[in-house]
């Protein structure tokens, strides 16, 4: 499985890949404004710099609602670096925007999955990737991790698999990622805790302990 960060935050994205852990990040609206993050030129700068500091897949969303505005908004951000996926939101205008992307040659990353069936029409019109929300559809008692189980079966069976990853978005916390394994996603975007959540066990740090106890006997 691929773990990409789900953050705008500069900090967190280098301490991610001085771990060696992070294959990219995912951003939105959201997320940059919690960052300060302004402005169209400021935006732009913030993403160069998030791909300067990660070698991997970074998702830029666009903001227009209308396929005009997301094809414009989508061709400039593509052009930041080679590494922009443009992220565009899965409604019809989001969907002609995909098939447009693709016949360019712009990766696409459809979010605001809920159903199988979006994320079947997303991979049909061209999609890379496919943001099914997990902790979203667990906030109304739904199942998030049986949807992204759901979508990669699909996929599988009807060969979407080859040309789409199924990224598990809104995830909460680390045993959310360890259920997505298990179903088979391709990537999971997390905070960087829930990543680091995956070293803790008591079992770990008891017996370091004790190796740490032990050595001072060879000293």
């Amino acid at each position: 499985m691929k773990f990409f960060l789900d953050t705008a935050n500069l900090e967190q994205i280098r301490e991610g890949a001085a771990l060696g852990i992070i294959d990219g990040v995912t951003t939105n609206p959201s997320l940059m404004a919690k960052e300060g993050i302004e402005g169209r030129k400021a935006v732009e700068a913030h993403y160069r710099e998030i791909c300067e500091i990660v070698d991997g897949d970074v998702s830029a969303e666009v903001l227009s609602t209308d396929y005009d505005g997301m094809i414009a908004e989508g061709t400039a951000l593509a052009a930041l670096h080679p590494n922009i996926v443009v992220k565009v939101p899965c409604t019809e205008a989001g969907i002609r925007a995909i098939k447009y992307f693709a016949d360019h040659h712009i990766r696409t990353n459809c979010t605001l999955i809920f159903t199988v069936g979006q994320a079947v029409l997303a991979a049909k019109a061209g999609a890379s990737y496919v943001s099914p929300f997990v902790g979203r559809l667990d906030d109304i008692s739904e199942d998030g991790v049986a949807l992204v189980g759901d979508i990669v079966e699909t996929f599988q069976t009807y060969g979407y698999d080859k040309t789409c990853e199924v990224l598990a978005a809104s995830i909460r916390h680390t045993r959310h990622i360890i259920e997505c394994m298990e179903v088979g996603a391709d990537v999971a975007t997390c905070p960087l805790k829930a990543i680091l959540g995956l070293l803790q066990h008591p079992l770990t740090d008891k017996g370091l302990a004790q190796f740490v106890r032990d050595s001072e006997k060879l000293r």
